[in-house]
């Protein structure tokens, strides 16, 4: 079975300047390798309404799912909702299960706050859209076609996901082994490491340089879906090391 395959789009110019530091794509990226859908590509775009309106459809259009962070907040630049309302083509309006919930919610505040206009932006989204819930701070994420748009704020991102997941369709959960050496360098390993990865191209493997005060070394990662075939893959990636005399320590680098 062929897994199905994701992208993330991180939408935001705060991103992009250097302001905010993006710390959604590593939890995305390693919860949907859990669930059996490979994260195939990662875009950081900004807030102009053709760049989200050509990249959502580009990409909707290429994967099995789309991801989105920011950009459905309350305020003037938050602009991810209505772009993708266009890019599907159909209007931007109030949600009704939505603007019911965030009334209810402002309402219940002691003392009761108001539910302006610029709230009502976070209840606004395209027509025939599905929420998603947001047990932290309410305001919804939403689902339309293979798009899946959540908030850029990352707890409250992590809770969106986690309430969609169950519904994700996934496949074989995607693994990882590992193997490290003290004092080997990548430059020592790149043609016997490219010979082994020719012969298992139905894994991903990868080297990964660290460096610590007194020395460094290289992690050796095999990441697949046959759990035994990882297991051969790896052992045959040790014996390589210490066939150039380092010894291969199993796992990542501490």
């Amino acid at each position: 079975m062929t897994n199905p395959t994701a992208c993330l789009l991180i939408i935001g110019n705060e991103v992009l300047s250097g302001r905010t530091q993006d710390a959604n794509l590593k939890f995305i990226a390693t919860r949907l390798g859990e669930i059996g859908i490979p994260l195939r590509e990662a875009r950081v775009i900004p807030d102009v309404p053709e760049v989200i309106v050509s990249t959502v459809n580009e990409v909707r259009a290429k994967y099995t799912y789309v991801f989105t962070t920011g950009g459905i907040g309350p305020t003037h630049d938050d602009i991810t909702a209505e772009c993708i309302a266009q890019a599907f083509g159909v209007p931007w309006e109030p949600h009704p299960e939505a603007w019911a919930l965030m009334a209810a919610h402002y309402a219940s505040r002691e003392p009761p706050a108001e539910f302006n206009a610029a709230r009502q932006r976070m209840a606004t989204m395209p027509r025939g859209a599905a929420l998603i819930r947001n047990p932290v701070s309410i305001a919804p994420g939403f689902i339309i076609g293979n798009v899946h748009v959540m908030a850029g704020v990352p707890r409250i991102m992590q809770a969106m996901f986690e309430e969609l997941a169950p519904g994700l369709r996934g496949g074989v959960p995607v693994q990882s082994r590992a193997v490290h050496a003290w004092g080997m360098q990548e430059g020592r390993i790149a043609e016997g490491l490219g010979a082994i990865q020719a012969r298992h191209p139905e894994v991903d493997i990868g080297s990964y340089p660290y460096y610590r005060e007194n020395g460094g070394g290289v992690a050796l990662v095999a990441k697949g879906t046959d759990a035994a075939m990882l297991d051969r893959v790896i052992a045959e990636i040790s014996d390589f090391v210490a066939s150039l005399g380092f010894t291969p320590v199993p796992g990542e680098p501490a």
